[in-house]
């Protein structure tokens, strides 16, 4: 075997993922986990539709009626297609970490849908984007409380906390949706600092009601 040979890594992915399928009840937890997080994402895109197309008047906010308005729209878009794919090679580097992922964010979703269909406030400032309908409706919606690509990064944090590196990958993810999202007055403030909060309930609901599946992902840390 030569120093550097890139088959190394490749055969110990190999061999995670075969030490996985011989757990009992890892692919029926797998497949659960992927319906749930399927059918959350329809339930999130319903929600943010619903919220939309019944958006009232934007209403003041302390901090975003203080700073102009910047264009931020590809760092918005474009960052969270990089940190999606950071999110999923981490989690499918140890295929152990699959279910709770999946359950966690399936879980993250379904809360957030609640909450966007309570209450319809419109964005503070009206912004148009040249990203297409698909991308508008999905990230420029009226789904403002709370803020997911503030909270989204931070449920990574929570489930990575005893990976150093990882846990600040994360971190600086969501300090920077944080800001973002203010600079480009894509959310109100309390969106932003009522997020980690929330998700923060959300990740140990996940843990109280995924305890296998948690201990499973805690084997990779």
């Amino acid at each position: 075997m030569k120093v550097g040979d890139p088959s190394v890594p490749l055969r110990a992915l190999l061999r995670r993922y075969k030490e996985a399928l011989a757990v009992p009840g890892f692919v029926s937890s797998v497949l659960l986990s992927a319906v749930l997080f399927v059918a959350s994402w329809f339930v999130n895109t319903y929600a943010i539709l619903f919220a939309t197309e019944r958006a009232s008047n934007p209403v003041t906010d302390l901090m975003l009626s203080n700073i102009p308005v910047f264009d931020v729209d590809g760092l918005f878009v474009y960052g969270t297609f990089v940190f999606a794919a950071f999110t999923v090679c981490v989690v499918c580097a140890h295929p152990k970490r699959l279910p709770f992922a999946l359950y966690t964010v399936a879980l993250f979703w379904m809360i957030r849908s609640g909450f966007t269909t309570l209450t319809h406030v419109a964005p503070f400032a009206h912004t148009t984007s040249e990203f297409g309908p698909s991308i508008n409706r999905i990230f420029f919606g009226a789904d403002q409380f709370f803020s997911a690509h503030t909270g989204m990064p931070f449920l990574g944090v929570l489930a990575f906390w005893k990976k150093q590196w990882v846990r600040y990958t994360f971190l600086a993810g969501s300090a920077f949706f944080g800001v973002i999202v203010l600079l480009g007055h894509l959310h109100y403030s309390i969106d932003v600092a009522a997020a980690c909060f929330i998700t923060y309930g959300i990740f140990h609901i996940a843990e109280w009601m995924f305890p296998r599946s948690r201990f499973l992902f805690n084997e990779t840390l």
